[in-house]
This record gives structure tokens, C-alpha cells and sequence, in this order.
């Protein structure tokens, strides 16, 4: 018995709702061979027991079968998910967690981390949703490859896409291909609002929410909606969009959401032919940021081609290239921001209650000025923004 063919006999167990196996997401570890007796750990995503108890049963019919007298496996696994204890409106209360996935401006890779997080959660072991609520650059889909697929309608609600383990609704889902979208805040908002509510959502771990750019009415809106556990900021290593990043970590806090971390993309250049990478545009310049809004960076996200392919053919490097660079990095971020969501739930959860709105259904709260702290204070409309 032979490290090669316990290796060669593990690589025909496939990790529970995936089709790479454990020896390729790289969870096994420390092998040790007594003549024909087996021993290692296997070190899994999932808190489920009876992925656990799968992976264990697979992998020892497997090795039984390739000449190991006796297996031994030690299988490492996080905790439990924890239930949420957020308090305040919530239209979709059939979810534990909400992930709002923000940026100051377009163009710094925002969907493109929203998809390689919901997997890489979704291979941790979570249920997860992805709500593509990037109204007028539905990308999602796309970076799916479910572009072309339409939602199921059951009564009057809507069910979710599924594809790469994760439930997925956006816009792009429900609209032709190339039409355009002209709305005002108030259609926006209604939008919003029913993507949580008419969505025929399962009982997530969380849901991720690409939000649109900018701070403006969709944010707001989601943030009236339900208690968002955790805020991610995503910006590039440019000042310019710096700039705008901090108008996004500052709506976090007027809006009370935690903050899970920053993602910075762009940063360096990793390339194909040697693997060398490369400080292009910048790197580690969200660092003093971070520190200024008491958070941290949890992932520098290389430009690396494979990611823009991926995105481009519906196949997200997290998942068909669970070993690459940028991969381990999405799936460390994952693990960053999960353990940010059980502290927050620990210490009491989020409430949302201090932003709800006092004026009018349908219009802007932010926009009718004299925002007020709360909805219990009545010295003019607002959403609690000031």
C-alpha cells in the first residue's frame, strides 16, 4: 500500500452535491500507511453530519477495494450553522442570514465575487442563495451559465434557478435578452422587495444580494426589508475607487449593518504562462480603509485570466478550479465572512427596526431630507440616515 494508490482510490469519492472529489478540493491530509493499514483526516467544508458519514462509508469501500486491510479516518468538520438571532422586519424570515455585496462604483468585479462567494459558502456546506438584485446589470446568469434558462412558476411565486449548488433569481432570469431597463427609485424598491418576498426561497444558511452600485434606493430598500446580517464591500486598488468604496462601508454604518470585510480585485496579475504574479494596478491599498472603517481585507483577488473566462462562459473558478490561486482565496474569504455572521449572531444579531421608514410607501425616505434616527422619532421623514 502506497501513498499513490491511497491518493489514486480517494479521488473516486466525489464530495456530497459536487462533481470533484475530495483528493482535488484538497481536504485530505496527513496520510499514514502501516504496511496495508490506512490512516488520515479528511478535512471538510460541511457542518452536515451526513456528508461526514458519506465521505466515511465511500472512502473506506474504496480503499477495502484498492488493499487496505485496515482505515482509519478522522473527519474534521466546522459546527453547525447557527440559527440567526436578528430582530426587526424581515419579509423573508425562511432566511438565516443576509449577505449585502456592495460597491461604490461599477466595474471592480462586484457580481463576479457575489457568484465565487455563494459557492464557495455552497461548498462549505451551507445553503445558499444568490439574489442578483443588480437591476440594470443583471450579470449573474451569465456568470452562471444559466442564461438562457427561465424560472418555474408555482402559483404566484417564482422558483429559483439552481446551478453549481447554490439557488440563484435575477432580473436578467425574468427579462429578454438585450432589453433595457428605465426605472424610477420606487420601481426599483418594489423590485427589490418582491425578489424577497414572491421567490420561492428555501430555508437558506444566506443569501447573497449583488446589489447594484452606488448607495441609493435598492440598498435602502433591502436594508428596510430585512435585518442584513453582514455588509461586503468589494473596490479595486485604484484611489478613484477607494473613494466611492468608502461612501459604501460609510452607508453600512448609518444603515447599522456589520461589516464582513473588503475584497480587493484587480489586485496583481497572475500570469498564465508561469504563475508569477505581478503588482500591475496596485496592490494592498484598501489596507488603511480597512482600518479606518474597523474592518479588515479578507481577500486580494488577482487578475487572473481563468476568472474572466469563467465568468464569461458560466463556469466561476471557484468552482471548476476549486486548487487555483484566486480559488483558495474566494473560499478563505467564504470562511472570513462566515465567521463574522456566527459573532454577529452570537453577540444578539442585527435589528433593523432604527432604519425603517416614516415616509410614504414608495418614496425615497433619503431623498425627502430631514432624516430621522429612528422610526420612532417623528421630527420629519426619513430612513434613519443622518
Amino acid at each position: 500500500m502506497t501513498e499513490e494508490i491511497v491518493k489514486s482510490a480517494l479521488s473516486k469519492v466525489m464530495y456530497p452535491g459536487f462533481t470533484k472529489d475530495i483528493v482535488t478540493f484538497g481536504f485530505v491530509k496527513d496520510i499514514k500507511i502501516d504496511g496495508n493499514d490506512v490512516s488520515f483526516t479528511v478535512d471538510i467544508t460541511s457542518s452536515a453530519p451526513e456528508v461526514a458519514q458519506q465521505i466515511k462509508d465511500e472512502a473506506t469501500a474504496e480503499l477495502k477495494r484498492a488493499g487496505a486491510a485496515g482505515v482509519g479516518i478522522n473527519i474534521k468538520a466546522p459546527v453547525m450553522p447557527r440559527e440567526s438571532s436578528s430582530r426587526g422586519k424581515n419579509i423573508a424570515p425562511q432566511v438565516k442570514n443576509f449577505l449585502m455585496v456592495s460597491s461604490g462604483k461599477g466595474g471592480v468585479g462586484k457580481s463576479t465575487t457575489s457568484v465565487n462567494i455563494a459557492i464557495a459558502l455552497a461548498a462549505q456546506g451551507k445553503k445558499v442563495g444568490l439574489l442578483d438584485a443588480d437591476i440594470y446589470g443583471p450579470n449573474i446568469p451569465r456568470m452562471l451559465g444559466v442564461a438562457d434558462v427561465k424560472p418555474e412558476v408555482n402559483g404566484n411565486k417564482v422558483l429559483p434557478i439552481k446551478a453549481y449548488g447554490i439557488e440563484m433569481m435575477s432580473m436578467g432570469s425574468l427579462m429578454e435578452e438585450g432589453q433595457s431597463l428605465i426605472w424610477r427609485g420606487a420601481m426599483i424598491m418594489k423590485a427589490i422587495e418582491q425578489f424577497l418576498r414572491d421567490i420561492l426561497w428555501s430555508e437558506l444558511d444566506v443569501l447573497v444580494i449583488d446589489m447594484p452600485p452606488g448607495t441609493g434606493d435598492a440598498q435602502l430598500t433591502l436594508a428596510q426589508s430585512v435585518p442584513v446580517t453582514a455588509g461586503l464591500t468589494v473596490t479595486t486598488p485604484q484611489g478613484v475607487s477607494l473613494d466611492d468604496s468608502r461612501r459604501s462601508l460609510d452607508m453600512f454604518k448609518k444603515l447599522n449593518i456589520p461589516i464582513a470585510g473588503i475584497v480587493e480585485n484587480m489586485s496583481g496579475f497572475i500570469a498564465p504562462d508561469t504563475g508569477v504574479e505581478y503588482d500591475i494596478f496596485g496592490k494592498g491599498t484598501s489596507e488603511p480603509m480597512a482600518k479606518e472603517f474597523d474592518t479588515k481585507v479578507i481577500a486580494e483577488i488577482p487578475i487572473e485570466p481563468s476568472i474572466r473566462t469563467g465568468g464569461d462562459e458560466g463556469k466561476p473558478i471557484t468552482f471548476v478550479a476549486p486548487t487555483s490561486e484566486s480559488a483558495k482565496r474566494y473560499l478563505a474569504a467564504a470562511e472570513s465572512i462566515w465567521a463574522t455572521i456566527e459573532e454577529i449572531n452570537a453577540n444578539g444579531g442585527v435589528d433593523n427596526e432604527a432604519v425603517q421608514p416614516t415616509t410614504p410607501p414608495g418614496v425615497s425616505a433619503c431623498s425627502t431630507g430631514g432624516a430621522t434616527a429612528s422610526s420612532h422619532s417623528h421630527s420629519g421623514g426619513g430612513c434613519g440616515c443622518n
